[in-house]
């Protein structure tokens, strides 16, 4: 038997405007099928698991780039050190 997934988390590549989100990415979720509640997480400096997500998701379109093209495609996130 497999698990049941009750909710997912979505975590945005930046932070966008409360009145854009609801105009668009909000109600489109919303029309998915099975969805019965969209609620925004307001961006706040605590929000380190954000900040972590995205940074991850950098280091990995990074290295993919440098695997693929011999460099990376987008820049070392904030923090991190840059190889030369």
């Amino acid at each position: 038997m497999t698990d049941r997934h009750a909710a997912y988390l979505v975590i945005l590549e930046e932070d966008i405007r409360e009145d854009d989100a609801e105009e668009g990415v909000l109600n489109a979720i919303r029309m998915l099928r099975g969805v019965a509640s969209v609620q925004p997480v307001t961006a706040s400096p605590g929000a380190e698991m954000v900040g972590r997500m995205r940074a991850d998701q950098q280091w990995r379109e990074a290295l993919l780039g440098l695997v693929r093209n011999g460099r990376p495609v987008r820049s070392v996130p904030e923090g991190g050190e840059q190889q030369s």
